[in-house]
């Protein structure tokens, strides 16, 4: 092996490093509300998303792997250099973030990491930005239409059931969230793998594999291997945040999150925008705790969270840059 196809094999593994600590960070998403209502006992709800995170595969295009391959830095800049520092942007706040349990954004971190790794290397021209304003606009919408959404359901929710007893309600969405935990896990899994899909993809093209830019299937398996694998070992200090720290929940209300969630990733997904994960399940949990009164929700709690995301992409487009211009070597 030559030392060009040592270093494209290398970063491959880093970013399915990414993937898997992606997975890990981003397993509260998935379970958080399932566990925090009780329905399952996390070692089987962290088993039971991996296998949606590793399916979603066979259910969605592969529009947001294009958007964040093409679409976010121009590809013909794309090299070893820019790839290591946004890998290396997106791993470091990920991880930073994790220690101090705040559920912040993997897939904003990653976005950030290619900015700022792109404009290191060639200043603004570098950046595509029609995907990164689409990309913007999604940070905003994605929690909003949550919140909104979950607030609709909760509210025809109760409407249909205000003649139930609150013990029949109860049973019945305990079954219901399996179905709106499945949804959201593969929401998650469709749209969050296919980020590092984009990234692999772009190197693969930036080496010259495969002619034009696309997804080949061993990428796509790959990365969703790697995501459901990081889903099983759970990221629990997030889990606490995401289900219990911002508002107690119901399994009624739990339903109404994961549902409002998974319609809002399957939007994105299907119109190929790169949205968290994080950001919509904490809007589609907000929402649900202010539809039963607003002192409900932990406002303090939801603005650490709201000032993490601020930070992400800075941040990591930060690390990205001093990683950038720290590996000099890979040139």
């Amino acid at each position: 092996m030559d030392g060009a196809s040592f270093i494209l094999v290398a970063l491959i593994a880093v970013a399915l490093l990414f993937d898997f600590l992606n997975g890990l960070h981003d397993a509260a998403n998935s379970i958080a509300t399932i566990v925090s209502t009780r329905v399952l006992r996390p070692q089987y709800a962290v088993m039971w998303a991996a296998f949606f995170n590793f399916v979603a595969f066979a259910v969605f295009g592969l529009h947001v792997a294009n958007t964040v391959g093409a679409g976010i830095v121009d590809k013909s800049l794309v090299d070893d250099r820019l790839i290591f520092g946004a890998l290396t942007g997106g791993i470091v706040w990920n991880v930073v973030t994790w220690l101090l349990g705040i559920p912040s954004s993997s897939s904003h971190a990653l976005i950030g990491g290619l900015v700022g790794a792109g404009l290191a290397k060639s200043g603004p021209s570098a950046i595509v930005w029609s995907g990164l304003g689409k990309t913007g606009a999604a940070i905003v919408l994605s929690p909003a239409l949550g919140f909104f959404l979950a607030l609709l359901l909760v509210l025809a929710v109760s409407w249909a059931c205000v003649r139930s007893t609150p013990v029949a309600v109860d049973q019945t969405f305990r079954l219901l969230q399996f179905v709106s935990a499945s949804a959201y896990s593969l929401g998650h899994g469709g749209n969050d793998a296919q980020k590092t899909m984009g990234v692999i993809a772009v190197l693969l093209y930036a080496h010259g594999a495969g002619g034009e830019f696309h997804v080949p299937l061993w990428v796509v398996l790959s990365c969703q291997s790697a995501m459901a694998l990081g889903t099983l070992f759970g990221g629990w200090r997030i889990v606490h945040t995401m289900g219990s720290k911002i508002t107690r929940l119901s399994p009624m209300q739990g339903f109404c999150a994961e549902t409002a969630g998974a319609l809002t990733l399957f939007l994105a997904t299907g119109l190929g925008v790169p949205v968290s994960t994080t950001h919509t399940i904490t809007g589609a949990i907000v929402g649900v705790g202010a539809a039963r009164r607003v002192s409900a929700v932990r406002w303090n709690v939801a603005q650490n969270i709201v000032v993490a995301w601020v930070l992400t992409m800075p941040a990591a487009g930060l690390i990205a840059a001093l990683a950038y211009a720290a590996s000099g070597w890979l040139a």
